[in-house]
């Protein structure tokens, strides 16, 4: 799933695409994508591209005083840029495409979503706070103003595990599967561990590794083309996705808690004092 670092590295690809063009054509391709109705899809022909912004993991396409263009990615789909879209109307069907927004120049972008699992999801809205997921999201941990005493705050008296409160959309905006296993590994914490129990030491050093992981990950990104940001994703990584492999900190094999539709991945010495966490959808199948 796209997160933060990915959805900012692509609202700049866009914004030096978008902004000053006309939008001549919007075609919803898979009508299950669409989530509003009025003002319909149509409603962004004609107007002109002035911003583009980012909510979390929501891209926000603003426009000269018509309706503005919201997306969530979700698990499975991506924005592909097209520097000469092909002529025709796309077809309804089986394949992957969702949405096609054509410019003025003759480029413009697909937004595709692969699987059986259609959760990409499309907004056309005269303001953002009308998307329910945007009204309901928490401080962007980029913000200027996000700092200890931010993040205290959010996690006093929180009483669930960290990796599930990193993890929440309405408690911090942004944060997915991935970067939280990254921020965790970085402050050298146990993902199980819980989010009221952090001593100001371990609260100064989780805070500084939020803000340094999702920073690197956005300079990383930063002049990536959109088709090659879920690449360089991956390469980024240190312990998300990397079971069995070696920790690149201390050289401890990676280990993974599997859960029913994820999982999460940690470096026992980094985190947990050597102890390997406990995996009860492994010990089940086990048995």
């Amino acid at each position: 799933m796209p997160e933060l670092p990915e959805v900012e590295a692509l609202r700049q690809f866009l914004t030096e695409r978008l902004t000053g063009h006309e939008i001549v054509r919007a075609l919803p391709v898979a009508i299950s994508v669409l989530k509003t109705y009025d003002p319909p899809l149509t409603a962004l022909e004609g107007h002109v591209v002035t911003a583009v912004h980012r909510h979390g993991k929501f891209l926000d396409l603003e426009t000269d005083g018509g309706p503005r263009l919201v997306t969530h990615l979700a698990r499975a789909g991506w924005l592909h840029w097209k520097d000469r879209l092909p002529d025709g109307v796309p077809r309804p069907g089986k394949g992957p495409l969702a949405l096609r927004v054509a410019l003025e120049t003759g480029t413009g972008f697909d937004l595709t979503e692969a699987g059986t699992q259609k959760r990409l999801a499309v907004y056309v809205v005269r303001d953002p706070a009308e998307v329910p997921g945007v009204a309901r999201l928490g401080p962007d941990p980029l913000a200027d103003d996000f700092d200890e005493a931010r993040l205290a705050a959010l996690l006093h008296g929180e009483r669930r595990q960290l990796k599930g409160a990193l993890r929440d959309q309405s408690l911090i905006a942004g944060i997915g599967n991935a970067y939280s296993d990254e921020i965790l590994h970085a402050a050298r914490m146990s993902p199980f561990k819980p989010a009221a129990s952090l001593t100001p030491e371990e609260l100064s050093g989780l805070c500084a590794a939020l803000r340094e992981t999702l920073t690197e990950a956005v300079e990383r990104s930063r002049g990536v083309a959109a088709g090659r940001l879920k690449a360089e994703k991956k390469s980024g990584l240190r312990v998300h996705g990397r079971t069995g492999e070696p920790c690149p900190v201390c050289g401890d094999t990676v280990r993974e808690v599997s859960f029913s539709d994820s999982s999460l991945q940690y470096c026992p010495t980094c985190q947990t004092g050597g102890r390997p966490l406990a995996d009860r959808r492994l010990s089940r199948l086990l048995k």
